[in-house]
């Protein structure tokens, strides 16, 4: 669940920070649109978990079949989110998108025709293909047409409507199924996408998407490009550049540690999203409709605690800034001891009020992570470095949560499977741990690293004004996080000096 994005600098937007580069009002537009084929993206993806009891009910399907096909989206999202969202860079954002968008509706619309198994385990690894690329081209086509100064605000947005479309699938895909039957729960999921792809392809073009100035003169340099818009001398420098920078993507212990650990918690919160249905119609004796509303609460419940998560790391870290790892820590504990409680409690309103507190810290640490990755990587490849994390959760923890789950309800039950599952907590906690320890040691190196390359970076260039203006914003997003992280080497060092005056 939950998008790992980045308000990085987005091409072709407009020189200035603080101007619109399309009109305000079709720049809300594209949002509008935008954030429907997200919702659409986990309402097709979600729709699943509500109609385990009737799958397994009506194929006798074992709980390790249906945890895998909730469990192998979650796989060709970590598997092709990046090499699909290069290949849009490259094709054209607004096309990869419909070709999305049209992939995952079709797909889910073929989830509704499965005559067995087999027949939707390939429908839901469709489903897979087309959401691969959605998430962060969807949300690099919002930026390049809000001003920088909403970036943050925008791809806070688009992280709580993963959570919506979650709630939105789990809940109204109960209620159809219960009144119509599993297979229109699906084909309601797909029908909306197609129209909502129709819709998107008329209003949302990539000529209406250019910044004014660009379009002005996008023809005039057509012919000196590469084939995305950008000067083909300019490409190649930062190409080069880029691949001296992707080993530095695992050039320390505390980035890994990141990585695995956001990994391992979210597979707690991908186990729980998917047979949080399934535990409501077994244990409390729910209906399908009622049973996906309240697993639909529960959903909401772990989105907030994750953007909660990232809100309080914000506040905490300020003046200490290895606090990061400090709430990581609190919430994989804490859904640690919270979860196994509630799943030893007996039914009944004690164990749904502990249930919820431990959902909401289930999740808590993703926005932590990805603070302590972004702090620990180079800016100029940030966004690669999010798709590595997000790889990370997807093939540690939200692809193998549920299927594993099932795995062992095969065996001990669904409700002995929840007792064992948030045990991974322990692991992700040890992660947390490891990275805390040699946070300040790998901040230092780093840093002193950054410092040698813009060093190197200042030797004589290009000069000019042109130039300068050109290179104006690009540089701003990279000056500001360069700030950030020279503000924490300077905490770090500072809390270094008073231990050792101590």
């Amino acid at each position: 669940m939950g998008l790992q994005t980045t308000a990085v600098a987005v091409p072709g937007t407009s020189s200035s920070s603080s101007g619109w580069p399309v009109s305000r009002g079709y720049a809300w537009i594209v949002f509008a649109l935008s954030f429907g084929l997200l919702l659409s993206d986990y309402m097709s993806r979600q729709v699943l978990n509500a109609v385990f009891p009737m799958l397994k009910d009506e194929w006798l399907l074992t709980d390790a079949k249906l945890g895998s096909l909730s469990g192998v989206v979650a796989l060709m999202v970590g598997v092709l989110a990046f090499p699909l969202s290069l290949v849009a860079d490259r094709w054209g954002r607004v096309k990869s998108l419909l070709f999305a968008a049209v992939t995952w509706s079709l797909a889910t619309l073929g989830c509704a025709l499965a005559a067995d198994y087999d027949q939707l385990f390939l429908a839901r690894l469709l489903v897979g293909v087309g959401e691969a690329a959605y998430g962060s081209v969807g949300i690099a086509v919002v930026l390049s047409v809000f001003p920088i100064v909403l970036r943050a605000t925008l791809s806070g947005a688009f992280i709580a409507g993963g959570a919506f479309g979650s709630v939105l699938g789990v809940s109204i895909g109960g209620a159809v199924a219960q009144q119509f039957g599993w297979r229109w729960a699906f084909g309601a999921m797909g029908l909306f996408g197609l129209v909502l792809a129709a819709v998107y392809g008329v209003v949302v073009t990539e000529k209406r998407l250019r910044p004014r100035a660009e379009a002005d003169t996008i023809d005039d340099t057509a012919d000196d490009t590469d084939g995305t818009g950008t000067p083909a001398a300019e490409a190649a420098a930062p190409r080069a550049a880029l691949r001296a920078l992707l080993p530095r993507l695992f050039s320390s212990v505390s980035v890994i540690s990141a990585y695995v650990g956001s990994g391992l918690q979210l597979f707690i919160a991908g186990s729980l999203i998917s047979w949080l249905p399934s535990f409501f119609d077994r244990y409390y004796d729910l209906p399908t409709a009622k049973a996906g509303a309240a697993a639909g609460v529960f959903v909401l419940i772990i989105g907030i605690g994750m953007v909660l998560g990232g809100m309080a790391s914000d506040r905490i870290s300020k003046l200490v800034p290895i606090r990061k790892w400090d709430v990581a820590l609190t919430c994989s504990l804490g859904s640690l001891l919270l979860l196994m409680t509630a799943f030893r409690l007996p039914t009944g309103p004690l164990q749904l009020i502990t249930l919820a507190a431990g959902a909401l810290l289930t999740a808590g640490s993703a926005g932590p992570a990805a603070a302590m990755v972004a702090n620990l990587t180079p800016v100029a490849i940030s966004a690669t470095a999010f798709a590595t994390l997000t790889l990370a959760n997807s093939l540690l923890g939200l692809a193998p949560g549920p299927a594993i789950t099932g795995a062992i309800a095969d065996r001990t039950g669904l409700l002995g499977a929840l007792r064992i599952v948030p045990l991974v907590a322990l692991a992700a906690a040890v992660a947390f741990l490891i990275g805390r320890r040699r946070y300040d040691r790998d901040l230092l190196r780093i840093t002193g690293l950054g410092q040698a390359a813009a060093a190197t970076d200042a030797e004589p260039g290009p000069t000019g004004a042109e130039t300068a203006d050109t290179q104006a914003e690009p540089e701003a997003p990279a000056a500001k996080a360069a700030e950030e992280t020279a503000t924490d080497l300077d905490r770090a060092a500072g809390q270094k000096e008073a231990e050792t005056t101590s």
